[in-house]
């Protein structure tokens, strides 16, 4: 992230801006053009993926300006001429872009994102926007898998230690889309009213001359509902000296070490058998949709989830492509146009989308159409593509904590409307077909 005030327009690369020079000079800058965001499979072995970054990409669109700043380097450097330094000043995206709502599922071929704008408008955006949506996304689609192992116990975002420092706030804010409870990062409880946990390390600990004069150094300054963090020295030594300091209005212990699943049985028993029946067991360490899926049968009550959730759990892109699928011809008349590159093919045509849902209420399939509209499809449900800008202004709801709200009751939903196979952690195909239509 960057101050809220910081320019955005210089996030991106530099054939961007070269594309607008040389299509002003041809004098097809301003055709009017609709590029689509979408990814041509899925991570392997993944069953769905969620749509993470939407919001924080609004918030980014609003400051994509060039300053006084960003012109005087594109000037020094000589990146572009005067002409497109001139159309640079004067830039405003004053186009639409529409798509599925933050937190929605998506699969094979799903177009995410629409952008219909002049090609001038439009091309400028395309790293910033695949920046954004394919780090985020591939956060969102790794932890809704962690989300949906846990069960119901609530998961806590901890990972800002293990990713660039920017990362870590975007991280923390596409966890809270797929319903994690809280984050360890205080700038993403700044921005977005996260709530934001943490207590204290192992370096507190061995700061101390014993593990007492911590947990009592602790204790008195956040009171006995604190979490302490157990497995320094001894675990079984530590919970008991953490009960005798804090009493049976110890709030947790933090596990972050060993066999988690058998600790936490252990843990479990000589608590409830000290009295603290009412103490919370945390557990951290690596963990990951497997990790948790193994602790289901152990006594925890929540997971401190880090490097696996920010990394994107091995699949550390989502793999989003940005491609014009349709342009204006010289009469102004909308043209199919699309990529025929080996692998890498596209499909021309502005979709329209529709997931179609069975009679028991469960989505059956992915219709996706650009020949006419996809209600006339033949297939029922229920469509996906929501108006996020109108007209350069960004619509309301989208950003900020609201933004964040709404993505995560988007989430919930969406991942409820999923066949039950969406839970399976083992590998297989997407749960649902997508269908051109």
């Amino acid at each position: 992230m960057t101050d809220a005030s910081a320019s955005t327009a210089l996030l991106t690369d530099q054939y961007e801006l070269t594309m607008v020079q040389a299509a002003l000079r041809s004098g097809t800058a301003h055709r009017q053009c609709t590029f689509e965001v979408f990814a041509r499979q899925l991570p392997p072995g993944r069953r769905y993926g969620v749509v993470g970054g939407t919001g924080r990409m609004l918030e980014g669109l609003e400051q994509f300006r060039f300053g006084a700043a960003e012109l005087e380097y594109l000037r020094r450097e000589s990146i572009v001429d005067d002409a497109t330094l001139q159309f640079l000043a004067d830039y405003r995206f004053s186009g639409d872009i529409s798509g599925y709502a933050e937190g929605e599922a998506y699969f094979p071929h799903s177009p995410v994102l629409k952008v219909t704008a002049s090609f001038a408008e439009a091309c400028l955006l395309e790293t910033f926007i695949l920046s954004v949506m394919n780090h985020d996304s591939a956060v969102t689609s790794a932890g809704s898998r962690m989300t949906l192992a846990a069960g119901g116990r609530l998961c806590l975002e901890m990972g800002g230690r293990r990713t660039q420092e920017h990362s870590a706030v975007a991280a923390a804010r596409a966890a809270a889309v797929v319903n994690f409870a809280a984050t360890s990062n205080l700038q993403a409880g700044r921005e977005w009213g996260i709530p934001t946990v943490g207590t204290a390390a192992h370096s507190f600990m061995l700061l101390h001359d014993s593990e007492e004069e911590a947990f009592a150094a602790q204790v008195q300054a956040f009171g006995a509902g604190t979490t302490l963090l157990v497995d320094t020295y001894d675990v079984e030594a530590a919970v008991r000296k953490a009960v005798e300091i804090a009493g049976p209005e110890l709030g947790a212990v933090r596990l972050d070490s060993g066999d988690l699943v058998q600790q936490a049985h252990d843990v479990r028993g000589l608590l409830d058998s000290l009295g603290n029946q009412n103490t919370q067991i945390v557990v951290s360490s690596d963990l990951d949709e497997h990790a948790i899926a193994g602790l289901a049968a152990a006594p925890v009550n929540s997971y401190g989830v880090g490097t696996r959730l920010v990394t994107g759990s091995g699949a550390p892109t989502a793999s989003m492509v940005y491609k014009l699928v349709e342009r204006a011809d010289a009469d102004g008349r909308p043209v199919p146009v699309e990529k025929a590159s080996a692998g890498k093919t596209s499909i021309g045509g502005s979709k329209s989308v529709l997931r179609s849902i069975g009679e028991d209420g469960r989505a059956e399939a992915e219709v996706i159409s650009a020949e006419a509209p996809v209600e006339e499809s033949g297939y029922t449900g229920r469509t996906l593509q929501v108006p996020l800008v109108i007209g350069g202004e960004v619509q309301p709801g989208c950003t900020g904590e609201e933004g964040v709200r709404r993505a995560g009751h988007r989430h919930r939903a969406s991942v409820h409307q999923l066949p039950a196979e969406a839970r399976r952690l083992s590998s297989g195909e997407p749960v649902i077909p997508t269908i051109f239509a």
